[in-house]
């Protein structure tokens, strides 16, 4: 909304030396954002004075073009000559070559004389060009940059002005005067006009305000039966709100629409950022813009019988001023006559009845619609014009007298025309909002003590009425507060008049037992021990096609895959909840691939969606009503499982290469040593088996499994085949694992353990095994054989070659044993090597090697 000085000081005692950055910083401390300052004078400077023109020559020159040397006055006959430049003649009258021919001797005009400097920084100097010496220019509208219209010279005549020569033509139009920009939020539509503007400012200062709108509305006559009959009905009964809640029309007759439109309206709209057009037209700009009530005019004389407000009906079209034709929706508004549809209700008129400089008796139109039916028509015809802006905000339901007789004054001050006597007042009830504020609610909400005179004084400065209950206020909003319906709205405007700057500043302080959950701690560690460990948390979205949660779920291909489906998704490419992390992760890893980025190792930690076997509720009530018990049980119940799950990706190597160090590819066993920190942060042993899964590969897959033999995941390199379908680098491995199922987990507590100060006797020990046996099996099966004196078991040698026969391996183990109580003999170690390879023997069929 951007607030023309001049305009604001007619409601408000605003300095006569503020600018519009003074007005922004006070505007600030009511709420309302500030955008930008227009100010016309900073691209328009130097000598621009009123001149009359003395002489015409026209003057055919050999390209054709015919040009006018004219001989223009530019101060006052017989006074002295006080304006100074290079070019500049000292008798007061300037040689001018102008190829314009739409004026006459005798008018006067705007002349941009040698020194001054136009919009886009078009300097004027003395020049000679066809023959003569051309000391300055005519200006036209838009070279002022005032208008559009480059097609003649500005004639002030045509404009009823008839200034004395010489003066400042930069004040004659208003190109002093500067705009303050605002940014008006949704909720507070009575700031998109003047009045609203000038209310906040009044707000800010403390000042008076000057609500001279209202006077219009009180010597506005009564309804009476001479106007024009309008019916109001409403025929969709799916809208619980009516289509209109009141419709105003005057009429004024003998109007001269060719008019023309006073420098102060025209200046002030063009400052709005609203473009003249014709007197009517800006009669019914500046009446919105001054009050927040839009108007439409309709020529009266061709408006059939009575007008009827109501919805449209299928398969009907109006052409709009805009000239298309539309076909209209049945929960349009639609304002019909005998003929049909004339005017799309809070949006724009139709063609039909247009005002034309033909017009001689107008039909002034001010109404109040329902928001919800004006915003959705403004969307589907795609017309977002000024007047569907304050319609779907919310208007004032009480100032459409007040803007229409606005409006009859203004057409029979600068049109010429006479009222007509008639007027029609077609509204439902008005009933004002009244809100119960308890005493302590505000100072609850807010965090400051208000007293009972502030919280009156605060509500009052707004327009509210508010008399004093036994448990606190009730409080009658103003009709020009439309966004005000609850006890918060009230608390929040309190504040607001107060001062925000008047809230204290303080931190919180969390109650007792009330930090994070034990899952939320148990996360945070882990996500720190990896992302410490080199790795990089990433985030993807949780939208997936059907076949990738197939892909990444399921180990074996072919295999159904529950997945929650997205009702309004994204894009059909994705419209399925995750099952997995691992689809997203992938999208992130091509992304950075793209932009160059070669050795990756991502994470992120995430939830995944697991449908239950019922979906919400077949008893969902209409809207409007509270579900019941029961079938908010059965909504709840149908909220799919998310569990927490790790993923991680690696492609490329651990690091560049440097001199003296090779870069190591990543493989496998990063993989594997992710999955082993995120274990150890939670102090849970995980087992590692030897598994498969379709999208890893075939062998060099692990199955992560809880002590109980539960699958909580996959580690690993992705199947080749899969590498080349997605586009990704060889050996690009991959982890997920259900962080969720590690938490439930009972794991032991953990406990130190004790250093002995008795020396370690160490032995090793090679078996031959069966190719296909784990080496985590044997290690198991030697740790459980060996006993209490185990104290540690490491694999160092997997052979596979010359001297052993096809289908088995040589595994050799390091063991360390030590006793808390005793230096270990030779023989008691020796004892508990033979104890832990019988185990294995058992088991596997190992055999030792010597």
């Amino acid at each position: 909304m951007r607030v023309p000085l001049s305009w604001l000081r007619e409601f408000a005692p605003v300095p006569e030396d503020a600018t519009a950055e003074d007005v922004l910083d006070t505007l600030v401390k009511v709420g309302l954002e500030e955008e930008a300052v227009h100010r016309p004078a900073d691209e328009i400077s130097g000598p621009i004075v009123i001149g009359q023109v003395l002489s015409i020559e026209p003057e055919t020159h050999s390209n054709g073009k015919t040009v006018n040397w004219c001989q223009v006055r530019v101060v006052p006959e017989g006074q002295q000559q006080t304006l100074t430049g290079k070019g500049i003649e000292e008798s007061g009258v300037q040689g001018i070559i102008c190829g314009a021919h739409n004026f006459k001797v005798g008018d006067k005009v705007v002349v941009t004389l040698p020194g001054a400097v136009l919009p886009g920084n078009f300097a004027i100097t003395a020049r000679k060009t066809y023959g003569h010496k051309s000391a300055g220019m005519i200006a036209s509208t838009r070279e002022l940059g005032i208008g559009e219209d480059h097609g003649g010279i500005l004639v002030l005549s045509t404009l009823g002005l008839d200034p004395e020569l010489g003066s400042d033509a930069l004040e004659l139009l208003g190109l002093y005067d500067e705009a303050a920009e605002v940014n008006v939020t949704p909720d507070r539509g009575y700031a998109f006009s003047i009045r609203g503007i000038a209310r906040e400012y009044a707000h800010a200062t403390g000042t008076s305000f000057n609500d001279f709108v209202l006077e219009y509305g009180a010597r506005a006559p009564k309804a009476n039966s001479e106007g024009i009959p309008v019916r109001l009905e409403d025929s969709a009964p799916i809208h619980e709100n009516p289509a209109t809640i009141r419709f105003v029309m005057r009429r004024v007759n003998g109007v001269d629409a060719t008019a023309p439109v006073p420098t102060w309206m025209a200046s002030r709209l063009r400052l709005a950022g609203v473009r003249s057009i014709s007197l009517p037209v800006d009669i019914s700009n500046y009446v919105m813009l001054e009050t927040g009530q839009p108007l439409h005019f309709y020529d009266a004389d061709k408006v059939q019988g009575e007008i009827v407000v109501r919805r449209a009906v299928a398969g009907e079209k109006l052409t709009t001023l805009d000239g298309v034709e539309r076909d209209l929706h049945p929960e349009d508004i639609v304002i019909t006559d005998d003929s049909g549809v004339i005017g799309l209700a809070g949006v724009m008129g139709g063609a039909s009845t247009e005002v034309t400089a033909e017009t001689k008796n107008i039909l002034i139109e001010a109404a109040r619609f329902d928001e919800v039916s004006i915003a959705r028509t403004a969307r589907r015809h795609k017309l977002i014009s000024e007047a569907s802006k304050r319609f779907e905000r919310g208007v004032d339901p009480q100032i459409q007298q007040a803007a229409a007789q606005r409006a009859v004054e203004l057409l029979t001050q600068l049109a010429g025309g006479t009222a007509d006597a008639g007027v029609t007042d077609a509204a439902l009830p008005y009933h004002p909002v009244v809100i119960d504020l308890p005493s302590e609610y505000t100072a609850g909400r807010i965090g400051v003590d208000y007293s009972q005179e502030q919280i009156v004084a605060c509500l009052s400065e707004i327009g509210c009425d508010v008399e004093k209950t036994e448990n606190g206020y009730s409080v009658t909003v103003p009709s020009w507060r439309t966004d005000l319906l609850a006890k918060e709205d009230l608390t929040e405007e309190i504040a607001r008049i107060d001062g925000y700057d008047k809230i204290p500043s303080s931190l919180p302080v969390a109650p007792a037992g009330r930090g994070y959950t034990p899952e939320q701690s148990m996360r945070r560690r882990v996500v720190d021990a990896l992302a410490a460990s080199g790795m990089t948390e990433v985030f993807a979205y949780p939208f997936v096609s059907a076949d990738e949660n197939a892909r990444w779920v399921a180990p074996v291909a072919g295999e159904q895959v529950a997945s929650v489906r997205l009702v309004n998704p994204i894009s059909s490419a994705q419209g399925w909840m995750r099952r997995s992390l691992l689809p997203g992760l992938v999208g992130v890893l091509k992304r950075n691939l793209s932009r160059g980025f070669k050795n990756l190792a991502i994470f992120e930690a995430g939830r995944v969606f697991i449908p239950r076997p019922q979906h919400g509720s077949a008893l969902n009530p209409p809207l409007g009503q509270r579900p019941s018990d029961e079938v908010l049980a059965e909504l709840n119940a149908g909220i799919p499982e998310q569990p927490i799950h790790m993923g991680g990706l690696f492609t490329g190597a651990e690091h560049d290469p440097m001199p003296g160090t090779q870069a190591r590819p990543y493989d496998w066993r990063d993989a594997l040593d992710a999955v082993r920190l995120i274990a150890d942060a939670v102090g849970v042993e995980l087992v590692i088996v030897q598994g498969t899964h379709q999208a890893f590969h075939p062998g060099r897959t692990a199955r992560l499994c809880t002590v109980e033999g539960e699958t909580v995941g996959f580690a690993g390199e992705l199947h080749p085949k899969l590498l080349q379908t997605e586009n990704l680098p060889e050996r690009t491995c991959a982890f997920e694992l259900d962080f969720t199922a590690l938490l439930d987990v009972k794991a032991p507590a953990p406990q130190a353990a004790p250093i002995y100060g008795f020396p370690a006797a160490t032995q090793d020990v090679a078996l031959l095994v069966d190719a296909s046996v784990p080496v985590a099996e044997v290690s198991r099966a030697l740790r459980e054989g060996a006993g209490e004196l185990l104290e540690d078991i490491r694999v160092f040698d997997d052979y596979r070659g010359a001297g052993i026969e096809p289908g088995k391996k040589s595994l050799a183990f390091a063991l360390r044993f030590r006793a808390p109580d005793r230096t270990l003999t030779a023989e008691e170690a020796s004892a508990s090597r033979e104890a832990a390879v019988a185990v294995a023997t058992e088991r596997f069929g190992a055999v030792a090697r010597v």
